[in-house]
């Protein structure tokens, strides 16, 4: 079956081309690993061929009677397209995956019966139980390649960083010293190559070529707002060629853009990382086979997705990295003669990168607690360890991911438990990584203003010898016109406003705070105004708030407006209001006239009797119920069916709480009602 090994009738039988010679590199990275037996880093820009390598040294060795390939790699996506590639050279690829556990059994017998060339993880399979003790000894023992791809995903340098890769260090110095490593990405400067060196031996070959990307034209356009953007886009998009991509920082921003450009006529679908699998599945197949003009995505939209034929990525936001804008806009122009790459920048980008950098490592106050805690009990779950633990869950999960890759805590049967591992909290490293992410911060607000060649100011945050494009913005005319009509921006600005923000109220109490009687006191479904922060209505609300001025009459109208039309059945008779911490209430004041705007009776039911902490404070569900559980009193109701108003909701527990209140006390229905939705996401 494996009998050719020359690597370019292997290359041509793989790209089906009798033509197709090897790009520089890529015969010196098959060598690296087939003839030197050695350890190999290729960083090669996206589109070069580094599946090839790893392609065709699987091929060349196990020819040689070597076991199978294993290949690392962090997405489904990625895995979906190489299993197909790989059929091209006669290879049998399989994968082990939480999307596939049907097919574990079977694909671990055809391991152990060598009828598996390749087979592709996730890193997060290398801590699975079953996986670690019954698979990966004997696999390691008779394996004959291992390859990391994305590799810069080891680095806490990097731009995406995952801690399950630290466990990948341990996985090579397990390996026989005449096992091949290879390393590959698209994005990794000189630290973050030094950084893999580090965890995968100093005796590593480092492949670079060029980054540069000859059909990509770049192009930086100032649009604070919003919804100018918006407009820019659906003005754009239609007239440009082929399919694409337009990337946001936010879930909400993907879908609400998403939204729009539907609207405006343009096959156009979100992509997130709350996609359901099939949804995803089905977006990457419509993309790639031209059935949708432009993927509005998240980042979960960036490593692995295989579609050499994108001709735009626009980023409606900018990451905080130069690196990270790199590998996104690289999805662009790799099989086609003129792509575009624009950054439109944003008025709020600075503040969604504060926030990622702030949140990418757990503070060492919380650390400290999820340790004392997990030491002082024999064993407690995710869910039970945020009753002690002010923590969203999603990071909860990540620390105890990471602190288990460090062997400061181990799981056993869905519990955690303190590990014997003496682990301390890792300041200078935190800091010094922190203090990186600032310079790229740093650097990324230099792209979006400098009037160098852009692409050559890329090539030289990822430590590339930086050359003159002679094709973006700024080496000659702009690729794209900058501007939009007034009355598109104001058509944006509409759909902003009129696009309904539902409250939904908390329907499950957490274990702990049983007593709210949420199945039995369930409030109504509710309404915001606008998001926090948007354009117009939700700058407004953002800026009063900040300086603690009474709400605007428009924003009186506005929501009166919203009200009537929204028109609730059975419809309130009266309106009360969450009391703030301020002596002089501006949410009180705000409720007093819009019940007057909708001439219903205000009533002061609420009462504010616990000077709790700030509930924007507070992290997750337990912790956001329990601070606002004994914070409030409802004095007295009035018959029939309540508006209770506030003037921002997040967790939606203190409508939650004072509507159970309410309706303990005789309130026949409670509707709630927010000038601004601030939820995460």
């Amino acid at each position: 079956m494996f009998d050719q090994q020359d690597p370019l009738a292997l290359l041509q039988d793989l790209t089906a081309d009798p033509a197709a010679t090897f790009h520089p590199g890529q015969r010196e990275a098959i060598d690296a690993v087939t003839v030197s037996g050695g350890r190999a880093l290729v960083v090669q820009r996206t589109g070069w061929g580094k599946s090839a390598v790893y392609f065709i040294a699987t091929h060349i060795l196990r020819s040689r009677g070597r076991g199978p390939t294993v290949i690392v790699s962090p997405l489904l996506a990625l895995m979906r397209n190489q299993i197909e590639a790989a059929s091209r050279l006669g290879l049998r690829a399989e994968t082990v995956n939480s999307a596939n556990r049907d097919d574990w059994v079977e694909v671990f017998t055809a391991i152990d019966g060598n009828e598996i060339d390749l087979l592709l993880i996730s890193p997060e399979r290398l801590n699975n139980p079953q996986f670690r003790t019954d698979i990966l000894p004997e696999l390691l023992d008779r394996l004959g390649l291992l390859v990391i791809d994305e590799a810069h995903c080891i680095s806490d340098w990097g731009h995406d960083f995952r801690p399950d890769y630290r466990r990948l260090q341990r996985v090579v110095a397990a390996l026989p010293p005449s096992t091949p490593v290879l390393g590959t990405t698209a994005t990794a400067n000189d630290r973050v190559v030094a950084d893999i060196e580090e965890q995968l031996g100093s005796n590593l070959t480092v492949i670079r070529g060029t980054l540069d990307r000859p059909s990509l034209r770049l192009q930086v356009i100032h649009m604070p707002d919003k919804a100018e953007r918006m407009a820019w886009l659906a003005k754009t998009i239609p007239g440009l060629p082929g399919a694409g991509i337009v990337y946001t920082l936010t879930i909400a921003d993907a879908k609400r853009v998403a939204r729009f450009l539907r609207q405006r006529g343009i096959d156009t679908a979100a992509y997130t990382g709350q996609s359901e699998t099939e949804d995803r599945l089905d977006v990457e197949k419509r993309l790639s086979g031209n059935d949708l003009k432009v993927v509005v995505a998240t980042s979960a939209l960036a490593m692995g997705y295989d579609n050499p034929h994108i001709h735009f990525v626009i980023h409606f936001q900018v990451p905080g990295s130069p690196i990270a804008y790199y590998q996104q806009v690289g999805r662009a122009g790799r099989a086609v003669d003129e792509a575009y790459g624009v950054a439109l920048s944003g008025a709020e980008d600075v503040h969604i990168q504060d926030y990622f950098i702030e949140t990418a490592f757990p503070t060492e106050e919380v650390t400290d607690a999820i340790l004392d805690t997990l030491g002082s009990a024999s064993g407690l779950t995710t869910n039970k360890l945020l009753t002690h633990v002010n923590m969203q869950w999603s990071r909860l999960a990540g620390t105890l991911k990471l602190l288990e890759v460090e062997q400061a805590v181990y799981r056993e049967d869905g519990r955690w438990f303190r590990s014997a591992t003496r682990w301390s909290y890792p300041r200078e490293r935190v800091a010094s990584v922190n203090a990186h992410r600032r310079r790229e911060q740093e650097a990324m607000a230099r792209y979006i203003t400098t009037d160098t060649c852009l692409m050559a100011f890329l090539r030289s945050e990822l430590d590339d010898e930086p050359e003159r494009c002679g094709r973006c913005g700024n080496c000659g005319e702009d690729p794209l016109e900058a501007t939009v009509e007034p009355s598109l921006t104001a058509e944006a600005h509409n759909f902003i406003r009129l696009q309904p923000i539902v409250i939904d109220a908390r329907r499950q109490a957490p274990g702990a705070l049983a007593r709210l009687k949420l199945r039995t006191h369930r409030l109504e479904e509710g309404h915001a105004l606008t998001r926090y922060g948007d354009p117009g209505w939700g700058e407004l609300v953002d800026a009063r708030r900040r300086n603690s001025m009474q709400f605007d009459e428009e924003l009186v109208r506005a929501s009166a407006d919203l009200i009537r039309k929204w028109s609730p059945d059975p419809s309130p008779t009266w309106l009360t209001a969450v009391p703030s911490r301020a002596a002089e209430d501006i949410v009180v004041n705000f409720a007093r006239r819009l019940a007057e705007a909708l001439d219903l009776e205000f009533v002061d039911a609420v009462v504010r009797v616990a000077n709790n902490r700030p509930q924007k404070e507070m992290q997750n569900s337990y912790q956001q119920a329990k601070n606002v559980l004994d914070a409030f009193e409802v004095r007295y109701v009035r018959d029939g069916p309540v508006f209770l108003v506030d003037d921002v909701v997040d967790s939606r527990w203190t409508l939650t709480v004072i509507g159970n209140l309410l309706l303990q006390h005789g309130a026949s229905a409670v509707y709630p009602f927010a000038l601004a939705d601030a939820g995460r996401g």
